[in-house]
């Protein structure tokens, strides 16, 4: 079909996935499509903006998803200055996080990268003395790692520090960007400066570490929206004005003569899949079977936020949050403490906090009502800061394969998906699974994959 007579008809879209990723996808083929485009949006779920949602407690907006965005990358702030979002950013007060570990809480140890120290003094008072003699001593120990090999964080790690240094300063890290573990997580896709410095011939894991570390900066290190990315997402929809086809989905696409028939929404030109890496699996099971074979080896992990607002008065500890050892005998694997972490959130009737529970592997957290959802949070929430009253309002959110997991090898495995894809016209792929699960990784990715079916469309 050529674009001519793709012109005498306006272009037909399908975006697959109602996340960030397939809301920003929508927005740019609007831009680029025009007007007259038809593009519908599909969603499994009966709401829009995936794990991105924004809820009132406590007489104001609060995520109960992501919340914050990595400051130096650009993409969010971009797109807020492109849809007059602009005045909603907002930075961190600068506060500090702590670490829960062997009944008590630690400062966050400084000179380290994802949780790893490039010294033994990183993490004293954190790991026993045995430990820290192991780190003292790791630069005498001969270092075996392939250029361009990847092995997941614990087993590079643990065999070199110890399974302190896992539990009480890795995991917790790991455990807040991908909800995963170290055993769980590749060294390759995770710490990609720790796996540069180790192929440029780091004799020592500490030493590889302390090349790696980023230079200090004054710049925020994160980024929010003062209104919460409700906000964003409302925007989104508004720009796009795509139809939204929900509760419904896609289990395969077939390459018609001019076009793509997506099952069960009917014939399109394009077709952009925003979906986790399970989904897009299926959807391209019988069109691009070696994607879809690299999509099944991406594992999800699902977990749980609990929101409480909290009494006028009672004094939370002046940290952004408190994250917990693995080892540590709680279910909840972190707090964040919003109402110190933001600024804009310190003004409430009360204070309102984040309890996030389970990880990879762990779904129990899943099966729990509510109410007992809310009592454990409140529990570890009286082991760790000894804070003892009823919450004023409690929200839960439970996210089912939330979060991917960047398993050793996962760059091969993406890589593998989208050179199988590349050659197929009119179809593009994007997601968290792919290169970054936070939103700006997923904003570019959805760039990406809409400018990749644009020509086809046009």
């Amino acid at each position: 079909m050529t674009n001519l007579s793709r012109r005498a008809t306006a272009p037909r879209a399908a975006v697959v996935g109602g996340g960030i990723t397939g809301l920003v996808a929508a927005y740019r083929l609007r831009t680029a499509l025009g007007p007259d485009a038809e593009i519908t949006v599909v969603e499994a779920s009966e709401r829009l903006g995936g794990t991105l949602r924004t809820v009132d407690l406590a007489g104001g907006p609060l995520d109960v998803g992501a919340e914050a965005f990595i400051g130096r990358r650009p993409e969010v702030p971009a797109l807020m200055a492109e849809l007059g979002l602009a005045d909603q950013l907002v930075h961190p007060a600068g506060k500090r996080p702590l670490i829960y570990s062997a009944g008590a809480l630690h400062a966050m140890p400084a000179g380290t990268l994802m949780g790893i120290p490039s010294n033994a003094e990183s993490v004293a008072g954190l790991v026993d003395d045995a430990t820290l003699r192991r780190i003292a001593a790791e630069q005498s120990v001969d270092l075996h790692w392939d250029r361009g090999s990847d092995m997941s964080v614990a087993d590079l790690v643990g065999g070199r520090f110890g399974e302190q240094v896992l539990r009480r300063s890795v995991d917790p890290l790991l455990g807040g960007v991908y909800s995963g573990l170290s055993d769980s997580i590749g060294v390759r896709a995770a710490v990609p400066t720790l796996a540069a410095a180790l192929d440029a011939g780091a004799l020592s894991l500490t030493a590889a570490v302390e090349s790696a570390i980023p230079a200090p900066s004054s710049a925020p290190v994160f980024g929010a929206l003062r209104g919460g990315y409700g906000v964003l997402v409302d925007a989104l929809v508004a720009v796009a004005g795509a139809r939204t086809v929900m509760g419904t989905s896609v289990v395969s696409i077939c390459g018609e003569r001019k076009g793509w028939r997506v099952d069960p929404i009917g014939h399109v030109d394009v077709v952009v899949l925003a979906v986790p890496a399970p989904a897009l699996s299926q959807i391209l099971a019988d069109t691009v079977p070696d994607a879809a074979d690299a999509a099944a080896g991406i594992e999800l992990a699902s977990s749980v936020v609990v929101a409480c607002s909290l009494p006028a008065g009672t004094e939370l500890p002046d940290n952004s949050g408190v994250l917990v050892a693995t080892d540590a005998g709680l279910s909840v694997k972190a707090f964040t403490l919003s109402s110190r972490k933001w600024t804009h959130l310190a003004d409430r009737s009360g204070p309102v906090l984040r309890a996030s529970l389970g990880r990879f592997g762990d779904t129990e957290a899943l099966g729990w009502t509510d109410e007992q959802l809310v009592e454990t949070a409140l529990a570890d929430l009286r082991t760790v800061t000894g804070i003892d009253v009823p919450p004023t309002g409690t929200f839960v959110a439970r996210w089912r394969g939330g979060l991917p997991q960047y398993a050793p090898g996962h760059l091969n495995r993406v890589a593998e998906i989208e050179e199988a894809v590349k050659d197929v016209p009119g179809v593009a792929v994007a997601g968290a699974w792919s290169h970054g699960v936070g939103v700006p990784a997923c904003i570019a990715s959805a760039t990406r994959a809409a400018a990749a079916v644009c020509e086809v469309a046009r």
